[in-house]
């Protein structure tokens, strides 16, 4: 109690700055396998999904970020072992940060793809391991976090697989591919702005003060898509004008230049979805810190984000998007199969909507895995021959590393971090 009063501000700030080291990590990291779908399909420049991703990202971070906040906060750990101790709560949150923010960065540096959700929850398992002893942790839930790693892949991979089937039979398997691009790809802006409209107005609007029915919510985002939908039947039908019965420029080529238009839109729901629900990884152990500091031990059970967390968060994973996510970008966009507009949108929607799903619940998953179960999906819709395995079995790897390389971090850290301060 006696640190937490000296140095209290000390440890707030000291916090803070490993917070926003391990937003940089997701950055570099996680923001590139969102975006790198788009970037490989030709549908994105590095520089545009750059922009794309800063503007969404934060978006995403700031108006929808505090559902999964509290899951990561106090999921992974049971806090009343903490009760008489709350100083080694609080090294231990910022041992898990430094250590996941180090590892992330370190990976992002040489192009892995790994889970920063990987990295957080592996280094709050080592400290609380080595603080308090193995039964501080909450096994139940982790499996169910550890469960939700294996079922989200699933998920978007059978969505991704729906999603590219129904393009290939209700468009490109046609007579007249351009034409049924015209009719069906309205539609598909309507799904894929309705599920960033629900988010943002369920999750994000809360944040702003605007408390919605889940009827009215749903009203709002029909509306707001319909408007969506008829702006991209009117804008593809005085675009293209050919009646798309060939198939060259003016067909399946012309088909693809429509769906590059619906990456954009894709690209801006991954964006929103992913900084929804990983900026949690970043903010949930520094929440944890604040709050505990703040009142001077006392471990609460529910307590609000201070003003200035989730803004943080924002701002770290835009700059490590911008310094470093070129690396992993590449990595992801063209390793695990060749990519299209068609393919990568349906990828990507998959992965959106999954993240989505998942940050509603507040279950905190790794969209690492989520957006290569989506492009695996995409692979498999056209023949297992069209998926490069070796890439896929490196980024599994790299995946099973980071749990333990997470831990092992932290606990040196912890133990540095109790000598400055202890």
């Amino acid at each position: 109690m006696e640190i937490l009063a000296n140095y209290g501000t000390i440890l707030i700030l000291v916090a803070a700055i490993f917070g926003l080291l391990m937003a940089i990590g997701i950055g570099a990291n996680d923001v590139a396998n969102a975006m790198g779908t788009s970037v490989g399909s030709k549908a994105l420049t590095v520089k545009q999904a750059i922009i794309i991703a800063m503007i969404f990202e934060f978006a995403g971070a700031y108006l929808a970020g505090g559902e999964v906040t509290d899951t990561i906060r106090k999921g992974v750990i049971d806090m009343s072992f903490y009760a008489d101790q709350p100083e080694v709560l609080v090294y231990g949150m910022m041992s898990a940060l430094l250590a996941a923010g180090t590892w992330l960065l370190l990976a992002s540096y040489m192009g892995w793809p790994v889970s920063t959700t990987h990295s957080i929850i592996g280094a709050i398992i080592g400290f609380a391991c080595i603080s308090v002893g193995t039964e501080a942790v909450d096994w139940q839930s982790v499996q169910g976090i550890v469960g939700s790693w294996l079922i989200t892949p699933l998920i978007s991979g059978l969505f991704a697989y729906l999603i590219f089937v129904s393009a290939q039979r209700l468009i490109f398997d046609t007579d007249s591919p351009l034409i049924n691009a015209k009719r069906f790809v309205p539609i598909y802006m309507f799904i894929t702005a309705m599920v960033i409209a629900l988010v943002t107005i369920t999750k994000g609007l809360k944040h702003v003060g605007l408390h919605l029915s889940s009827g009215e919510a749903w009203a709002a985002s029909a509306a707001v898509s319909a408007v969506i939908m008829i702006f991209g039947y009117i804008y593809i039908s005085k675009k293209y004008t050919d009646d798309g019965s060939s198939v060259d420029s003016n067909g399946y080529a012309g088909v693809e230049r429509v769906f590059s238009l619906l990456m954009v839109v894709t690209a801006c729901a991954m964006a929103f979805a992913h900084g929804s629900n990983d900026v949690a990884n970043a903010i949930g152990p520094l929440s944890a810190v604040v709050s505990t500091v703040q009142n001077m031990g006392q471990i609460a059970e529910k307590t609000t984000i201070a003003w200035w967390i989730l803004p943080l968060g924002g701002v770290g994973i835009v700059i490590g998007l911008a310094t470093m996510g070129h690396k992993v970008m590449a990595t992801v966009g063209t390793g695990i199969t060749e990519l299209t507009p068609s393919r990568g949108f349906a990828a990507q929607l998959a992965t959106a909507s999954t993240v989505v799903l998942a940050s509603g619940t507040g279950l905190p998953i790794s969209t690492t895995q989520t957006l290569v179960g989506g492009v695996i999906g995409v692979a498999v819709a056209r023949g297992i021959g069209a998926l490069n395995l070796g890439v896929v079995r490196n980024i599994v790897a790299s995946w099973v590393v980071t749990l333990p390389a997470g831990a092992l971090l932290a606990v040196i850290f912890f133990y540095i971090i109790q000598a400055i301060f202890g």
